[in-house]
């Protein structure tokens, strides 16, 4: 089973075209910074299976593909490189962000690791880097992060089109949630002054 934090099932911020994306819990790495410091637990997020979140993903239309994000992906590799697997037989790009560099994710000798590389069109590396802030990049914060081609899917030129915006949306309990890429402190600053609400990345 897949410990997730959240599912957003239509997004247009979260990497090249409309997708389907899902941020997974748990993580390790804890970077300084952190824009999503509620993904960092491990097990308390809710249980899907591969075959429930595959299903749920096919039954999306005008979608381009899938972006996983965390939380780190690489520490649930096992169950995301097969459900990955199942994404790419429906001709959809898998995405992928990571707080690891491609180097230390292979250097792990794990097949669940291998297996999800060889699933992933464009893996971006490299965690939150706060002393690197930079905004310039589509998707992306800090200037350490790197956009990995590991198919022909994607090429630089196509990320070129693309820049860093945010979707802002009111939740079932009432919370205004943001995803995206952009200075959210300042976005939460903003928002609470006007609002007088909890703002959550």
């Amino acid at each position: 089973m897949l410990d997730v934090y959240k599912v957003l099932k239509k997004t247009t911020v979260e990497g090249p075209g409309t997708r389907f994306c899902i941020w997974v819990q748990g993580c390790k790495k804890h970077c300084p910074g952190c824009f999503a410091k509620e993904t960092w637990a491990f097990g308390v997020g809710k249980k899907y299976s591969v075959e429930d979140l595959f299903k749920q993903i096919k039954s999306e239309k005008n979608i381009e593909g899938v972006t996983f994000l965390g939380g780190e992906p690489f520490e649930q590799a096992d169950e995301l490189s097969r459900l990955a697997a199942l994404i790419k037989q429906e001709n959809l790009s898998v995405v992928c962000f990571t707080g690891y560099t491609i180097e230390e994710l292979r250097a792990k000798n794990s097949s669940s690791v291998d297996s999800f590389l060889k699933n992933i069109d464009l893996l971006i590396d490299g965690g939150f880097e706060k002393d690197n802030f930079d905004l310039s990049r589509p998707w992306v914060g800090s200037s350490n992060q790197r956009y990995l081609y590991l198919t022909d899917f994607y090429s630089p030129e196509d990320i070129k089109s693309y820049k860093n915006k945010v979707e802002a949306r009111i939740s079932s309990d009432g919370r205004l949630e943001f995803n995206g890429m952009g200075d959210f402190e300042a976005i939460r600053e903003k928002f609470c002054l006007q609002l007088g609400k909890n703002i959550v990345k």
